[in-house]
């Protein structure tokens, strides 16, 4: 076990508060009712307009850091007048230009140039620093730890994991203290690059106490019906990654003779290209964009579903999901979902059974799956009970976050 910080652990993020970071809140407000200190340092200001009501939970004190050297000059300047005298200055430095030669961008001055002034102001209360995600965060992390002289942690999830080099993955996993990863898939990655017994799978996990299941109050909508269409959900950023491009051709691929519409929460940088394929496919009257939704009002969304589809793939610079947390958050609803075996979903999704799984970049596999589960309501039932069922015995808040709280050294739960 480890030792329990003497002071505060400083969580060091790329963006607080997201909307599509719910995992990283509801880790904190739970180990903040176990009783860890925390202090929340953001790499950017906040580009949503609305938060989640875990959010409003959240006791932390939130620090921005100059999210660009050039909006704050005066305040990196005076952190690097200080820093540069510290003993440790030398060693920081040293690492930075090490890094910098491998890796000869803008980013990584920026990096620099944030953990100076991560490093000058950190309150002297600090004893840890913990990083959600390992390429940027973890950078600046790294560089602060070294001019503080502090241990670090870290948490790896998807795009961290797979699109940085792994020269750079081997030595942070040399450097920090301990890693947490979200999918076994990502830990027999991570776990060869690191010292024996330094990385270590933990589940997010979901609240189920902010996703309690409600009555179905919609028929068992089964797609014959012009008036009562099955209704198909998809959550996520509208990015490469999540393949919302083929799920569009999926469901332009469905029976003519099946009634459905199509629900996407979520917005992102690829919007107008999928609305735009969404028309040139003739499906647009019946696909509703919701946008980036708060939990309440997401989790109306999972109630009023049928069946709920996610198109996960290898984005071209191999970025990739891990186990998407909307997947948990609607086998909590007992939504019955279709999924693709990418990475760590197979940890939660036994095909045929907790859901339905089909390969990456198969438009047809993943209609004749969506076809399958609106035709057949009873199957949809079982299905969705089953997930719901998984969820409750694996993949519970309470029983992963107790294992992240003995790596801080809260020690058992009263």
């Amino acid at each position: 076990m480890a030792a329990r910080p003497a002071g505060r652990v400083a969580f060091v993020l790329k963006g607080y508060p997201r909307l599509s970071e719910t995992f990283i809140a509801q880790e904190i407000a739970a180990l903040e009712r176990r009783g860890l200190q925390i202090l929340i340092v953001s790499l950017r200001r906040p580009t949503d307009r609305r938060t989640h009501p875990v959010h409003a939970e959240i006791r932390a004190q939130v620090v921005y850091l100059p999210e660009y050297l050039y909006q704050e000059p005066l305040r990196v300047l005076r952190a690097w007048w200080r820093v540069r005298r510290w003993p440790s200055y030398r060693a920081a430095r040293a690492q930075w230009l090490r890094d910098l030669w491998r890796d000869p961008t803008p980013n990584r001055g920026r990096r620099f140039g944030q953990a100076l002034v991560l490093a000058e102001e950190l309150p002297g209360d600090i004893a840890q620093l913990h990083v959600h995600f390992l390429h940027t965060p973890a950078s600046v992390t790294r560089y602060a730890a070294i001019l503080r002289g502090l241990a670090w942690s870290g948490s790896a999830h998807a795009k961290d994991i797979w699109t940085t080099p792994e020269w750079e993955k081997r030595e942070k996993l040399a450097s920090c203290e301990w890693l947490v990863t979200c999918t076994e898939a990502n830990r027999a990655h991570l776990a060869p690059l690191a010292p024996q017994g330094r990385v270590e799978l933990v589940y997010h996990g979901l609240d189920l106490a902010r996703f309690p299941q409600a009555a179905v109050t919609h028929p068992a909508r089964d797609g014959a019906s012009a008036q009562e269409p099955a209704v198909i959900l998809s959550v996520g950023r509208l990015v490469a990654k999540k393949g919302t491009d083929v799920l569009l051709e999926a469901l332009a691929r469905l029976p003519a003779d099946l009634h459905w519409r199509f629900v996407h929460v979520g917005g992102g940088p690829l919007s107008r290209a999928l609305e735009r394929h969404a028309r040139s496919l003739g499906i647009a009257e019946r696909v509703a964009w919701r946008g980036a939704l708060p939990q309440d009002e997401l989790l109306r969304e999972y109630r009023a579903a049928d069946v709920f589809a996610l198109a996960s793939r290898v984005a071209a610079d191999g970025d990739r999901d891990g186990l998407p947390n909307v997947l948990m958050e609607a086998q909590s609803q007992a939504i019955p979902c279709v999924a693709t075996t990418l990475s760590g979903i197979g940890e939660l999704i036994e095909n045929g059974v907790t859901g339905l799984l089909v390969a990456p970049e198969s438009p047809d596999a993943l209609a004749k799956a969506l076809a399958s589960l609106i035709r057949d309501p009873a199957r949809r039932r079982a299905i969705g009970e089953a997930g719901r069922a998984r969820i409750a015995s694996r993949f519970g808040l309470d029983s992963n976050i107790e294992r992240l709280a003995e790596k801080f050294g809260l020690g058992a739960a009263a």
